[in-house]
């Protein structure tokens, strides 16, 4: 199953109703269990985001529409952002082309232009 991190900020609409977002969360993963998705956990945040959930989703199509509702609520704005574990990283690499690993990184060869410039 596709998993994501997903990054919720409150509306002034979810701000208002706030006494009930542990209820509201609670929810939507009872809806969303019925529909094959695994909620691994939510989180309530300090910082720029308000909210933070990992999810497993059976499709990604099936995330999309879960998104769609939960956004459409009004009580959450979201970024949504596909994460892959060790064993799908491993998968990828596999079929990446060694010549890009072989690359230097960016920050490398600026930090050596820089020099190079300074010394002049």
């Amino acid at each position: 199953m596709p998993s994501y991190v997903i990054l919720y900020r409150m509306t002034p609409e979810g701000a208002r109703a706030l006494r009930d977002t542990v209820k509201r969360a609670g929810q939507v993963r009872q809806q969303n269990a019925r529909r094959g998705f695994k909620i691994r956990d939510i989180f309530w945040t300090q910082g720029p985001y308000d909210m933070v959930a990992v999810v497993d989703a059976p499709s990604e199509e099936a995330m999309m529409g879960a998104m769609l509702n939960i956004v459409g609520a009004g009580n959450v704005t979201s970024t949504t952002m596909r994460a892959f574990d060790a064993t799908e990283m491993s998968r990828i690499l596999a079929q990446t082309p060694t010549s890009v690993e072989a690359a230097p990184p960016a920050s490398a060869s600026k930090a050596t232009n820089g020099r190079a410039r300074r010394k002049k």
